[in-house]
């Protein structure tokens, strides 16, 4: 199994249990550098997605969870 497979599992089942997910949440919570790429991969399996842009310390980022209504 690749890193890539194991960060999409671990990714996949953090936001199937109705959390959300940031970039730097994901640096640390799964050693993954680069949450777009994993968001896209998961897109392509049929997951629905979300990304909402907000503000933190005067810095834009997205936060990616489930979007369950569609």
């Amino acid at each position: 199994m690749t890193a890539t497979v194991s960060q999409n599992e671990a990714i996949k089942a953090h936001l199937l249990s109705g959390k959300s997910l940031t970039c730097l949440e994901a640096l640390y919570k799964f050693s993954c550098l680069r949450l777009g790429a994993r968001i896209w991969e998961l897109k392509k399996q049929g997951m629905n997605i979300k990304p909402e842009f907000i503000e933190i310390n005067g810095k834009h980022i997205v936060k990616y969870s489930l979007n369950f209504l569609s």
